[in-house]
């Protein structure tokens, strides 16, 4: 009886997150399935894919027991270094409170986390995510790679503009927005909205 009601709440739960389809619709760390139960659950996750310590994130996490009852969080986010972050969004009302999810989380061997909305929309990191995202769906020819690579390697960092001059395959802002979300290059998202000035780095691997 109680498998049964497990699987009754994770179903409305999937039901109710998939009802709906948020900007921008390219992902490139999910795992599984990608259904998002709110534009804030939405843009929570263009995050998850333009942060370097984030692994893989899904749409599908495991519940959590919480009393006699279960909770569904938004997110399950597995980081590089292996830990394993479960998320909710900071618009979600009627839960559990934190302290209580932070605890059921840590027995079930997750963190817990509720990001606040300040550091959601706070800064130009989620507008630059969301404009990289536009292109999540591109992938930079290899000719376009080798040469944007050997660039940077040679003169150790360009500005977008003198980026832009290496495509000749692929359409050359969707080509190096790919190569950002996919980690050959690097940007900062936090100091100012990507513009032609803005210095492009090559990624150590």
């Amino acid at each position: 009886m109680r498998v049964s009601r497990q699987t009754e709440i994770l179903d409305v739960a999937k039901a109710a997150q998939a009802r709906s389809s948020f900007f921008p619709r390219a992902t490139v760390k999910s795992d599984g399935p990608v259904t998002f139960r709110s534009q804030a659950a939405r843009d929570i996750a263009c995050l998850f894919d333009v942060d370097p310590e984030v692994e893989t994130w899904t749409c599908d996490p495991p519940f959590l027991s919480v009393g006699p009852e279960f909770h569904v969080c938004d997110f399950l986010v597995c980081h590089v270094s292996g830990q394993r972050l479960l998320v909710d969004g900071f618009d979600r009302t009627e839960t559990p409170d934190p302290v209580v999810l932070e605890a059921a989380a840590a027995e079930a061997g997750f963190r817990y986390k509720r990001p606040p909305r300040i550091e959601v929309y706070g800064g130009t990191r989620l507008r630059n995510a969301k404009d990289l995202l536009r292109y999540g769906n591109y992938q930079a020819t290899l000719g376009d790679r080798v040469r944007l690579l050997a660039a940077l390697e040679e003169h150790g960092s360009l500005t977008v503009a003198e980026c832009l001059t290496a495509f000749s395959e692929t359409r050359s802002v969707a080509g190096l927005a790919s190569m950002i979300l996919n980690g050959f290059v690097e940007v900062d998202l936090d100091d100012e909205l990507i513009g032609p000035t803005t210095a492009v780095r090559r990624i150590a691997r």
